[in-house]
């Protein structure tokens, strides 16, 4: 039994307590922008877009495909950038990037 058991109530396990859902909270929204990954030239656009605090799900199979050497030119400046300001960064198997802000972080 600890000091504070005494001051509080006792609560059933039952019991429900109502919290107040914030307006100004519950308002803000997060976009999922679906872009293309073609060329070395996008990277700073994604970057920008994460720092806007969209959340990117980029498709780069294609310049996967196209050139191999490209792709993990982006790929590199994408971490650097995602280091530099905090962003997560993950790849799937199907040739998919999905780039995060900050205020979000991906399960692995």
């Amino acid at each position: 039994m600890g000091l504070l058991d005494d001051l509080l109530p006792r609560r059933k396990e039952d019991d429900m307590l109502e919290v107040p859902v914030d307006e100004a909270s519950s308002k803000k929204s997060v976009t999922v922008r679906i872009e293309t990954l073609t060329d070395f030239v996008d990277v700073d656009r994604v970057a920008r877009l994460a720092k806007e605090g969209n959340i990117v799900f980029l498709k780069a199979k294609e310049l996967q495909r196209k050139d191999l050497g490209e792709f993990q030119n982006c790929v590199a400046k994408l971490k650097k950038v995602s280091n530099q300001f905090g962003f997560d960064l993950v790849g799937t198997e199907e040739g998919y990037l999905l780039v995060t802000p900050s205020f979000a972080k991906i399960q692995r």
